[in-house]
């Protein structure tokens, strides 16, 4: 590559840096990314040969201009935020942040880290993770429904309604309940209100459950099988993993989902911490899976207890709890997409990766946390030489 066009994006803006391969600026500008913005933009970065696009956020407020800019041939690669703020502090070490700031450190991080990941899209997997989006909403939507439900129902029912409360079983219940004073009806019609709604949320959860299910299985995932991860869940793993190729080993994979456990160690004391980095959604849905496991009868909850009966605590059962079962997706995961590959036209057969779903739990390197940094450069109205 000639050159790299480090991108600081937002919804309606966004700065772009453009160095060559030593590092020099080129150019800096500032654009809309309305079609006349993201039209002057463009125009300008194809007078650069060999170019490649380097954006910050490519799964989150870049992947609208990651993805347009795809569609038109662009080759971008995806820069981690920490990666870039990693350059900033390292650069000048305080924590002073603009958007051009941003944009040069997007830029450097794409120079000099080897290997980040090229966006793809993938239109099944962006319509899959589109559905667990929405599918996320309605559960919130559910609890909150369900929280002023019970609300109501304390004010209502002495002693209130039971915690896990059906739209059935509320309906019941406030068919006993006749208040005669004005608050009284005012809550009751209230509580009917409520009811009604979470009746309708409840038929729109069981819509996008069974549309999950069927999109998860046209894909040819088997992760549904694994004990604790329903149509939502998978969908939310096979959106945002994508090639599970992309990471080496499942210890990779679990520092990337936040379950492998950060080295605390000083000194002649060896501890670990739980990891607060990673990709908070797919740790959701792991821990999820624990709970359920937790729950019942599983391998999972003989493993929980042989853990507690080593002497771990509860919590620290938990985290290794996690941690196995990162495993035993990252696994099937590979299982399934090795299998895909097999049976598409050309496939490959994949690569030898030390994905066992059992084993011991591996200790990771120290956290890489965001650090701030940087103060040149100021935004300019257009993309300017630089001088």
């Amino acid at each position: 590559m000639a050159v790299i066009i480090g991108m600081d994006p937002h919804k309606h803006s966004a700065t772009v840096e453009i160095i060559d391969r030593t590092s020099k600026i080129l150019a800096t500008g500032r654009y809309g990314t309305d079609k006349t913005g993201y039209a002057e933009m463009l125009t300008a970065a194809r007078k650069y040969a060999d170019r490649v696009w380097a954006i910050e956020g490519c799964n989150g407020i870049g992947r609208h201009l990651a993805h347009r800019l795809v569609h038109d041939g662009e080759t971008v690669i995806d820069v981690p935020a920490k990666l870039s703020a990693q350059i900033r502090v390292f650069a000048t070490g305080n924590g002073r942040k603009t958007d051009p700031v941003d944009a040069h450190s997007v830029a450097l991080a794409a120079l000099r880290a080897p290997n980040l990941r090229p966006v793809a899209p993938d239109s099944e997997l962006i319509a899959l993770g589109m559905l667990a989006d929405r599918r996320d909403e309605l559960g919130r939507a559910r609890t909150d429904t369900v929280n002023r439900l019970h609300r109501l129902l304390l004010e209502l029912l002495p002693g209130g309604a039971k915690q896990f409360l059906s739209a059935t079983q509320a309906r019941k219940l406030v068919a006993t309940v006749k208040p005669r004073d004005p608050a009284g009806k005012v809550r009751r019609r209230l509580v009917v209100e409520l009811i009604s709604e979470l009746e309708t949320i409840d038929r729109k959860i069981k819509t996008a459950d069974k549309e999950l299910r069927r999109l998860v299985a046209e894909h040819g995932s088997t992760v549904t099988d694994l004990y604790g991860i329903g149509p939502a869940g998978a969908a939310r793993l096979l959106a945002d993993v994508g090639d599970i190729h992309r990471f080496r080993d499942r210890n990779r994979f679990a520092s990337w989902n936040g379950t492998a456990p950060l080295d605390a160690s000083s000194g002649q004391q060896q501890r670990h911490r739980l990891s607060r980095t990673g990709n908070r959604k797919i740790n959701r849905v792991l821990h999820t899976m624990a709970i359920v496991q937790l729950r019942n009868p599983s391998a999972g909850r003989t493993y929980y207890d042989r853990r507690k009966a080593e002497g771990k605590t509860s919590m620290e059962a938990m985290r290794a709890l996690k941690r196995r079962l990162s495993n035993v997706v990252y696994r099937r995961m590979l299982d399934d997409q090795l299998r895909r590959e097999k049976a598409s036209p050309g496939g490959q057969s994949g690569t030898t990766t030390d994905s066992s779903a059992t084993g011991s739990t591996p200790h990771t390197g120290t956290s890489d946390k965001p650090h701030p940094g940087l103060t040149t450069n100021q935004s300019s109205p257009g993309l300017q030489p630089a001088p």
